[in-house]
């Protein structure tokens, strides 16, 4: 008997008693009845003649489909992969040993997955994320610091498959970036870094000082939903706003056009400013930047529930020692460790390149347990 495939069958049949449990938390059974609800509504014939409902209940309906796909596609691979053990184990067969070892992997991961999107129920945890990027005190090494966050999450994105779109980029002096603002598109995408808005210190030897000296940076990421166009919670007035037009520079990326399109808008009340340099033209660099002023205001007044936009004062935490969520060690040992969680990993290059879920994750374990 092959004994690694035996206990690949073994591990296999285990994740059976895990999926049902998953499926318990999921409520699967009332989301299919839910789900044909809905289906049986879109087959009326005045269906489409009220928008507004159509468009809210094909939303509600995608969501419970995209659920039920991904639960019953992981219970059929893990069934598929039990079988091809089995009969692997009957004809002694053990060159399916990888596959069978591959299949448990992925059934563990896609259970983690879909366990972990159970604790993503804010009201806007669907929504697509607004990433904006700010150093610290510092100057270079700050500014250095801001530039590979914003690679870091640039390839957490694509590690994703969410689409990752540059909106607004500010050169650094010597290198880096005084700002960048990124859009990150995919369902749940800001649910899941909500966790990751804070700030984030650094501690490395300076490549920017000739003595080698260890130096501490800090660097701020602050992390909004992008609200839909339909939504009139926020009303923007004119009067309010302070728009200038100037000219894209920086490194940002291919896209940035060097014309006087770009875009720059201060929210006067607030103090608040926002900026888009990405698009064709200077009208949607202007539609693009009044977006991510919206949904700043409307994500900072459901954070501080008010209900006046001019009592918001924007986000006042001072990116600087003692305010920080995560430190991130590169020497003399490595080690990125969270301090709200405590939880940690020695691997700070696969970090660096985008590997978040550990961080993610436990966050959002935490913050349920708080919750409840």
């Amino acid at each position: 008997m092959n004994i690694a495939l035996e206990e690949a069958r073994r591990n296999l049949i285990d994740m059976r008693a895990s999926l049902v449990a998953l499926g318990d938390s999921l409520h699967i059974d009332e989301l299919r009845a839910k789900a044909k609800e809905l289906e049986e509504l879109t087959y009326a014939e005045d269906f489409w003649s009220n928008q507004e409902r159509s468009s809210k209940i094909s939303k509600e309906l995608a969501a419970y489909k995209e659920t039920l796909t991904d639960y019953d596609t992981v219970c059929a691979r893990l069934e598929d992969a039990i079988t091809l053990a089995e009969l692997a184990l009957e004809e002694d067969d053990d060159s399916v040993l990888e596959e069978a070892l591959a299949e448990l992997d992925f059934v563990r991961k896609e259970e983690e997955r879909q366990r972990i999107e159970i604790l993503l129920s804010g009201e806007y945890d669907r929504n697509n994320a607004i990433l904006s990027f700010h150093p610290g005190a510092g100057g270079t090494e700050a500014q250095d610091w801001a530039s590979m966050l914003y690679r870091m999450y640039c390839r957490w994105g694509e590690q994703h498959n969410f689409k990752v779109k540059l909106l607004d980029w500010l050169d650094g002096d010597e290198a880096g970036i005084k700002s960048a603002t990124i859009l990150i598109e995919g369902v749940h995408a800001y649910g899941y870094l909500k966790s990751e808005n804070g700030v984030h210190r650094l501690v490395r030897v300076s490549p920017f000082d000739a003595s080698g000296r260890r130096q501490t940076s800090f660097a701020s990421v602050e992390v909004m939903p992008e609200f839909n166009d339909d939504d009139n919670t926020i009303e923007l007035r004119e009067e309010d706003l302070e728009i200038t037009a100037h000219r894209s520079s920086g490194a940002g990326g291919q896209h940035i056009n060097k014309t006087d399109s770009a875009i720059r808008i201060v929210h006067i009340p607030t103090g608040i400013v926002v900026g888009c340099q990405t698009e064709r033209s200077q009208l949607q660099n202007k539609e693009t930047a009044l977006k991510m002023l919206k949904s700043k205001l409307m994500e900072i007044k459901a954070r501080e529930k008010l209900d006046r936009i001019e009592d918001i004062q924007g986000v006042k935490n001072n990116i600087e020692w003692g305010s920080q969520i995560r430190s991130y060690v590169f020497m003399p040992y490595t080690l990125v460790k969270d301090t709200r969680t405590g939880y940690e990993t020695g691997d700070v290059g696969a970090v660096m390149d985008g590997d978040l879920d550990g961080f993610i994750n436990a966050y959002l374990k935490e913050n349920a347990k708080n919750n409840t």
